[in-house]
C-alpha cells in the first residue's frame, strides 16, 4: 500500500524535536557498543600477544574473524527480536552482556598452550553470540520509526557513534596496554557500554509510540508500511545488495583493522599509528553527516558510488610502503569517509527499498554479508602479510573491489513509491 503523505501530526520539521533524545541514546549505543569497539582495539594486541605467547598475526587477527562470523550470522535473529519484542528490550541486553563478555577477555590464561589460545578464542565466539544486538542491527530500527524526511542525516548522525568510537578509543587502548597491559585494556573497555551506553539507553532510548510516527512510514490502515522478508528476496535488488556490500566489505575491513600494522610495518610508532586512526575516525565523522545530507536529497546511486570511490584511493597510497604521516593521514580519511557512507547506505537502503514492518528481519539479513565479509578481510589481509611479507598485493586487489562494489548500487533503480508485491520491484519515484 501506499504511505500517506505527512500530516501535522507528522510534521518533518518536527522529527528532531520529537526523537533527538532516541537518536543521542542510539548514537551512544553504537559508540560503546560491539559494532566499532573490537575492531578499533584488537589491531594493538599484535604486538602484546604475540611477544608474551608467540602467536602469528593470523592467529591474533583471528578474533575479529570469529566475532564477525558469528555476529553476522546472529544478525537476523536479533533482528527478528527487535521486531517481534521492540528494539529497547533487545539493546539493553545486548549492551549489558557485550559488556560482560568484552571484559570477561581479561581471565585469558598466562600459560602459553594450545588450550590458551582456545579460551582466547572461544571468548570472542561469546561476544560474537551476545553483542551483535548492540549494534546498528537493533539502533537503527527505531532511529527510522522516528525519522522519514530527514531519515538518512538522523541515520547519519546515529552511525557517528563508530567515528567517536574511532576517534578515542585507539589512544585508549594503547594508554591502557602501556599502563596496565593488554588484559586490564579489555576489562576497561568493558566500562564503555556499561557505564556509559546502559545508562543513557535506559533513559531514553524508545521506539515511538503510533501517534509519534511520521505517517509517510504508514499504509492506509495507520499501520507500518514494509515487504516482508520473503517478499524482498524475490526481488532482484536484495542480491545486488548482498553482493555490493559483500565486496566492499571485505575490502575494507581488512584495511581498516590491519591499519595500524601496515602502518606500524612502515616505521611508525604505535602512538603515531593510533594519531592517525583518530584521523580515520574523522573521516568517519565526515562520512556520517555528508553522505546521510546527500541521501536526503538525492538518489542513493548518485551518492554512493563517488564516496564508495574513495578507498580505492587509499589502497594506491598504501601501495609500497615509505608513507609520510600527512599520506598516511590523507589515506586513513578517506577510507574512514568511506565506511561512514557504506554503513549509513545498508540502513537507509533497507528502509527506502523495503520499508518498515520488518525492518529488522531484512536488515539482519543485509548486515549478515557486511558482517561475514569483514570477518574474512581481517584473516585475508593478515595471511597475505604472513605469507608474502607485504600488505600491497591484497591492497592493489581491494582497488578494484571498491569501484566495482560501488559502481553495483547504480543497478538498483529509484526508490519505490510504495510497498505493493509488483510496485516494490519497479524504478518508479525518486525522492
Amino acid at each position: 500500500m501506499k504511505a500517506l503523505p505527512q500530516t501535522a501530526s507528522g510534521s518533518s520539521d518536527r522529527e528532531f524535536a520529537n526523537g533527538w533524545k532516541v537518536l543521542l541514546a542510539g548514537m551512544l549505543g553504537v559508540t560503546c557498543g560491539a559494532s566499532p569497539i573490537p575492531f578499533n582495539l584488537i589491531g594493538f594486541t599484535v604486538e602484546p600477544l604475540s611477544a608474551e605467547f608467540g602467536w602469528s598475526r593470523t592467529e591474533i587477527i583471528l578474533p575479529a574473524t570469529i566475532y564477525g562470523l558469528i555476529a553476522s550470522l546472529m544478525a537476523p535473529v536479533f533482528g527478528w527480536l527487535a521486531d517481534r519484542y521492540g528494539v529497547r528490550r533487545v539493546a539493553l541486553s545486548s549492551v549489558f552482556a557485550f559488556a560482560v563478555a568484552l571484559s570477561a577477555v581479561a581471565l585469558t590464561p598466562a600459560a602459553n598452550t594450545p588450550d590458551t589460545l582456545y579460551f582466547y578464542y572461544g571468548l570472542w565466539v561469546v561476544i560474537g553470540l551476545v553483542g551483535i544486538g548492540s549494534t546498528p542491527v537493533t539502533w537503527s530500527r527505531a532511529v527510522n520509526l522516528w525519522f522519514f524526511k530527514h531519515r538518512g542525516l538522523a541515520l547519519g548522525i546515529l552511525l557517528m557513534g563508530t567515528s567517536l568510537a574511532a576517534l578515542f578509543v585507539p589512544k585508549l587502548a594503547v594508554w591502557a596496554i602501556a599502563q596496565f597491559g593488554w588484559r586490564t585494556m579489555f576489562a576497561i573497555m568493558a566500562l564503555l557500554p556499561l557505564l556509559v551506553a546502559l545508562p543513557v539507553a535506559w533513559l531514553y532510548f524508545r521506539e515511538p509510540r503510533p501517534e509519534e510516527r511520521p505517517q509517510a512510514l504508514l499504509n492506509s490502515d495507520g499501520r507500518l508500511a514494509g515487504m516482508t522478508l520473503g517478499k524482498a528476496m524475490r526481488g532482484y535488488r536484495f542480491y545486488v545488495m548482498w553482493i555490493s556490500i559483500s565486496i566492499v566489505a571485505g575490502c575494507y575491513s581488512g584495511a581498516f583493522i590491519n591499519m595500524p600494522a601496515i602502518l606500524m610495518d612502515d616505521g611508525m610508532s604505535a602512538q603515531s599509528a593510533a594519531s592517525i586512526m583518530g584521523v580515520l575516525g574523522l573521516g568517519i565523522f565526515a562520512g556520517r553527516v555528508i553522505t546521510g545530507v546527500l541521501l536526503d536529497r538525492f538518489w542513493q546511486g548518485f551518492v554512493a558510488f563517488p564516496l564508495l570511490c574513495l578507498p580505492a584511493i587509499t589502497c594506491l597510497i598504501l601501495l609500497g610502503g615509505d608513507v609520510t604521516f600527512m599520506l598516511a593521514s590523507l589515506a586513513a580519511f578517506f577510507l574512514g569517509f568511506a565506511a561512514g557512507a557504506e554503513a549509513d547506505l545498508i540502513a537507509y537502503l533497507a528502509g527506502r527499498y523495503y520499508g518498515m514492518a520488518h525492518y529488522g528481519k531484512i536488515y539482519g539479513m543485509l548486515y549478515m554479508p557486511f558482517g561475514i565479509a569483514s570477518a574474512l578481510s581481517s584473516i585475508l589481509y593478515a595471511y597475505a602479510r604472513d605469507v608474502t611479507g607485504s600488505y600491497d598485493p591484497v591492497l592493489f586487489v581491494a582497488i578494484f573491489g571498491f569501484v566495482g562494489g560501488g559502481a553495483m548500487l547504480l543497478l538498483l533503480g529509484r526508490y519505490p513509491n510504495s510497498f505493493d508485491d509488483d510496485a516494490a520491484q519497479l524504478p518508479v519515484s525518486s525522492t
